[in-house]
């Protein structure tokens, strides 16, 4: 409502004050530059609840719509939706119903995007994200294969004589990419280290929580899986030490910790196979100089295209 509209909260509590006065409403309306019906509406809102805040708005939605889909119809759009993934057309294809009404009822119901379900389920999902930078930490650890010597496959090719003769020996193994990444921000700090064990992952947590310190981020609270090492009594230990308090995924559940697995896949995407290295040494030498460009510089879309750095407050040096 504007300030020079016709009957304000106070212009209306004017026109009530000026009935109970004794004039007849039709005198006030005219007075107060209003139609009769308005002004009766506004009287009777009154006398039904005087000491309520009966001069608010009210919404013009019906209380009901006696045209609006039939729930039983809606149900199974909505099953049709959750279990079979299909579209608006398709769906009105099915149950011989307009494809718009379709559309209006998956609207209804927050699923008239794929995007926003989740595969598995077909339920809608929930994102979330903390106010502030430290509220929550997440942290998980990436399986990823080390590379021989020379090269592997991606420089030889999986026909030639040193793939072949590097499948009859000796196994290189695996590195493990311990990740952290901030809820809010997506700031991220990463390590490979050689295995996945408790104290393994208590020196990467004591690294990376002393890393966020010195770009203005003090940890609150993290989020993990449920892998043997953050189960350890000696985590739960480090954490209590420290004051910051410990969440788990549900089992079966790493959407719960969607921020960092998406990460990870950004990590192999635009980091471990973006392309060929002749070493182990050489592609553990990049990540540093990635995780700078995806910290400082890359746009990321779900914080509006701005870098991850930029959601951080105070950031050391920047300020005296």
């Amino acid at each position: 409502m504007h300030g020079n509209a016709r009957l304000t909260h106070w212009g209306r509590q004017e026109l009530v004050d000026r009935v109970l006065k004794g004039t007849p409403i039709a005198h006030v309306a005219i007075e107060m530059n209003v139609s009769r019906p308005t002004a009766d509406k506004w009287v009777r809102r009154h006398a039904a609840d005087p000491d309520g805040e009966w001069w608010l708005d009210r919404s013009s939605r019906p209380h009901t719509c006696p045209h609006q889909t039939p729930a039983l119809v809606e149900a199974r759009i909505v099953q049709l939706r959750t279990t079979k993934k299909l579209g608006p057309a398709r769906i009105a294809g099915q149950l011989g119903m307009p494809t718009s009404t379709v559309h209006r009822v998956l609207v209804r119901h927050g699923m008239n995007r794929l995007a926003w379900m989740d595969r598995p389920t077909g339920r809608v999902i929930r994102r979330y994200e903390h106010d502030q930078p430290g509220d929550l930490i997440h942290i998980d650890i990436k399986k990823l294969g080390r590379i021989r010597p020379g090269g592997g496959w991606r420089v030889h090719g999986r026909n030639s004589d040193e793939y072949r003769a590097s499948k009859r020996g000796t196994r290189v193994g695996y590195g493990y990419i311990h990740t952290a990444i901030d809820d809010h921000s997506r700031v991220a700090y990463s390590e490979i280290l050689d295995d996945e064990t408790a104290l393994t992952a208590i020196g990467f947590w004591r690294r990376a929580r002393w890393w966020f310190a010195m770009h203005g981020i003090n940890t609150k609270a993290i989020l993990t899986d449920n892998g043997g090492c953050y189960r350890s009594k000696v985590f739960a230990a480090e954490l209590a030490a420290a004051g910051v308090k410990h969440r788990r995924t549900r089992p079966y559940r790493p959407q719960t910790n969607g921020k960092v697995e998406r990460f990870n896949r950004t990590l192999c995407d635009e980091w471990a196979y973006v392309r060929v290295y002749r070493s182990e040494d050489e592609r553990r030498r990049a990540l540093a100089g990635w995780l700078h460009t995806y910290n400082h510089h890359r746009c990321h879309t779900s914080i509006g295209g701005q870098p991850p750095f930029s959601r951080v407050n105070n950031l050391p040096g920047h300020y005296t």
